[in-house]
């Protein structure tokens, strides 16, 4: 048992199915059900999501919702979420729905620059690098014109090239560093695509120059700290009055204070940015696009100034609170699985068939809320009253519970604090 397998890419999907069951479980029948159960009984549309990915051999489902009530800059929309986390969705609507009525939320592109980088070594003279490399410049763009051509009619392309100088961190280590605009796609493909042209070109005119130019790689960056977008709240301080908030100066300043130590205590900046990224992510998700890629880079844009801090920021000024935070967010509403996922295509039909920009202020907004979800349990009831009560269907589903004890359940706990011990006991004791 647990041996290694050769040529298992090249086997037939029932292959591998059969040999990971037949390897790995007692039972094998059991589990080839289990994944059986979770392919689609469109045969076509089963086939499609195996081709997203190699060796597929089920489906994974993660819940997709919908948070209503957002308004966004004057217009109100539903936001669909992909996200297995309990009680994500109930606070994104929580907040869409507290905003709606002060103001909505704000948001702002502020820039969409993207970057990719060809890295290299040379062992030389650095002004007659200089000198090469503003020499051979224009050739760049020339020679990745039948690449650019497309994107240039959609209003996109490469903006500028830049020879960069690192070898204060590595021996002989240069880069050139470029930047890009893609529109409405995200545009991976495409940059890496330019970029793997300007290694052979800075190669091939290397050689004729005598230079001797080695390319290490040429790779897009998800670090985009100038594809930024910016999303905010913002109201009278007496405007923040409601069941939980019976003092809203007080809120407010204690608020305040919750933000102040998310951007002076990584650790507490760590939990802080993932109650964002919470927000963030569903949508991303939900969308089409790559949740990891953002991920790598918003994280890094926390640590710009050397420290892990917030993502965003609060403060109270002439009477009014204002809330609000900037991030890096590359984007797509066209290319990949944005064409190709039916629930994608549908979750960009219920968001109005954004435009990336759009879609970027839906995306920080999401995130924005569930931020302030967060803080304003924590500085009001606790996080755990609410986070519990969704929590509540997990444990009862975790032992099977039917109609009638589930009824009791939630009838018990709707008196009584929930915790996972708690519950464990009740059922306990419901079925002796």
């Amino acid at each position: 048992m647990n041996n290694a397998v050769a040529g298992f890419s090249k086997l037939s999907k029932k292959e591998k199915i059969n040999w990971i069951a037949n390897e790995y479980f007692s039972t094998p029948e059991e589990a080839l059900n289990i994944i059986r159960n979770y392919w689609n009984t469109d045969e076509k549309l089963q086939q499609l999501h195996d081709e997203f990915i190699e060796n597929t051999i089920t489906n994974l489902y993660i819940p997709l919702g919908v948070a209503p009530n957002f308004m966004i800059n004057g217009k109100y929309k539903t936001i669909p979420m992909a996200i297995e986390e309990s009680s994500v969705v109930a606070a994104a609507s929580k907040s869409a729905k507290y905003w709606a009525t002060r103001g909505g939320f704000k948001a702002t592109v502020i820039d969409t620059e993207k970057i990719g980088q060809v890295h290299f070594t040379f062992n030389g003279d650095a002004e007659k690098l200089n000198a090469f490399f503003n020499k051979i410049k224009p050739k760049f763009f020339s020679d990745t014109q039948n690449i650019t051509k497309n994107m240039q009619q959609r209003g996109g392309g490469i903006l500028d090239i830049y020879l960069k100088d690192k070898r204060d961190l590595l021996d002989n280590y240069f880069q050139l560093h470029a930047t890009f605009e893609t529109k409405d796609s995200m545009g991976a493909n495409f940059i890496n695509s330019c970029l793997e042209q300007f290694a052979t070109t800075l190669k091939d005119e290397a050689q004729n120059a005598n230079l001797e130019i080695e390319v290490i790689m040429s790779i897009l960056s998800n670090y985009v700290p100038n594809c930024i977008v910016r999303a905010e709240v913002s109201c009278p301080i007496e405007d923040l009055t409601e069941k939980h908030i019976p003092n809203p100066r007080d809120f407010a300043e204690r608020f305040v204070q919750a933000v102040q130590i998310a951007e002076v205590e990584p650790f507490r900046a760590v939990t802080h940015n993932k109650g964002i990224m919470n927000g963030v992510d569903a949508v991303v998700l939900a969308t089409g696009n790559d949740f990891r890629a953002v991920e790598a880079g918003v994280h890094a844009y926390a640590s710009k100034n050397g420290q892990y801090a917030s993502l965003s920021h609060a403060k109270i000024e002439n009477g009014i609170f204002t809330f609000w935070l900037e991030i890096p967010l590359a984007l797509g509403t066209v290319g990949g699985l944005t064409s190709l996922h039916p629930l994608v295509k549908l979750c960009l039909e219920i968001l109005q068939k954004p435009s990336a920009k759009e879609l970027m202020e839906i995306v920080a907004v999401a995130g924005l809320a569930q931020n302030f979800a967060a803080l304003r349990s924590l500085t009001t009831t606790g996080i755990q009253e609410g986070h519990m009560k969704m929590h509540l269907n997990n444990i009862i589903n975790q032992f099977e519970a039917n109609e009638e004890e589930r009824h009791l359940i939630k009838t018990h706990f709707k008196k009584t604090a929930i915790s996972h011990n708690a519950v464990v006991e009740f059922i306990e004791n419901l079925r002796k």
